[in-house]
């Protein structure tokens, strides 16, 4: 099958041509560069499915596009679909799919390393030590054992986060829409977000961008958070109200915030931008704080989840080509 692949890095390449070779090198992979929105989805005219990335733009302008091109696949490289106008997705007949679980451990372990860079100021001593200066005033950290951690969100990376965080002898409470038994076995306790707000040390989320958690963490989470806890957030940019939790942190109210998504990321993630001024003042002012640490999107990216990211984004398209269904498609029957 012809794949127009949007969103490019030589890293994409590297382990698509892997899955792709693996699978007997059946597909005609594309490499673009551009991101998709409305104005690139031409690019995809000789394709019969387009394979794009979390900040590609498949609004209904660009399935329009596809549509009138031939393009009957959208194959996601991510788990991810808010970026999909899956109503106009429906309609014009244009199957979605994605990559539901790759590799929950590496998003997991990423949330544990920025808990512990911001506790132990890890991101401030390693800039500190290379300009020479090893004094440890500002440095001080606190201990995790006997630490209340609130996991947002109870799927695979929420439930692997929890896993973690027992070990280091915290006490783990968390939301979900659906408690699940077997993270109660644990000995996770399941509470209201409010509870969950005001009782945790740590506040990490793990839930996805839905119209019911857009701004989850608003002005008034904040307030509702106990004084001078830790958020972490390495789901979906906009379930963090920025401008709040800037707020926040000027009050005093947030001790310490972990980023590895952003709300207004597009514009920024998965380039190098160093030789330019950023435009985004929003995002300018959170890397004026001491006590933040942001990171560009990385948290799944390690070898093995791009790994699998790559293999079940081809038996997506593999098994859509034999069968006119993908492996993993993104339900569309709700919109009907």
């Amino acid at each position: 099958m012809d794949v127009a692949v949007f969103s490019t890095k030589p890293y994409d390449r590297h382990f698509l041509d892997a899955a792709n070779a693996a699978a007997g090198g059946r597909h005609r992979l594309t490499y673009l560069e551009a991101r998709l929105s409305p104005d690139t989805a031409v690019l995809a005219r000789d394709a019969g499915a387009v394979c794009a990335f979390v900040n590609d733009r498949a609004d209904a302008a660009a399935l329009e596009t596809f549509a009138r091109m031939g393009v009957r696949l959208l194959a996601l490289r991510s788990a991810g679909f808010n970026n999909v106008d899956l109503a106009a997705a429906r309609r014009l007949g244009v199957t979605v799919a994605r990559v539901p679980a790759y590799s929950p451990e590496a998003v997991a372990e990423h949330t544990v390393a920025m808990i512990l860079a911001l506790n132990r100021n890890i991101h401030r001593a390693y800039n500190r030590v290379r300009e020479g200066n090893f004094a440890l005033d500002g440095l001080l950290g606190f201990g995790l054992k006997g630490r209340t951690v609130g996991v947002v969100g109870t799927g695979r990376i929420g439930v692997a986060v929890a896993r973690i965080m027992r070990g280091f002898g915290c006490r783990v409470i968390a939301h979900d829409p659906f408690p699940d038994p077997a993270v109660e076995a644990m000995g996770v306790a399941y509470v209201t977000i409010p509870e969950l707000l005001a009782g945790s040390d740590i506040v990490t989320l793990h839930c996805p961008l839905t119209p019911e958690t857009h701004h989850l963490i608003d002005a008034d989470a904040v307030r509702r958070m106990r004084r001078g806890a830790m958020l972490i957030n390495t789901s979906r940019g906009a379930i963090v109200d920025t401008r709040a939790v800037i707020a926040g942190l000027k009050l005093g109210l947030i001790g310490h915030l972990g980023l590895d998504v952003y709300e207004e990321e597009g514009d920024l993630f998965f380039q190098d931008l160093s030789g330019k001024v950023i435009q985004d003042d929003v995002f300018a002012r959170l890397l004026t704080f001491p006590n933040v640490l942001v990171t560009a999107h990385q948290a799944f990216f390690t070898t093995e989840a791009l790994t699998a990211i790559a293999e079940t984004t081809l038996a997506n398209i593999t098994a859509f080509e034999a069968t006119g269904r993908a492996v993993h498609e993104v339900s569309t029957e709700k919109l009907a």
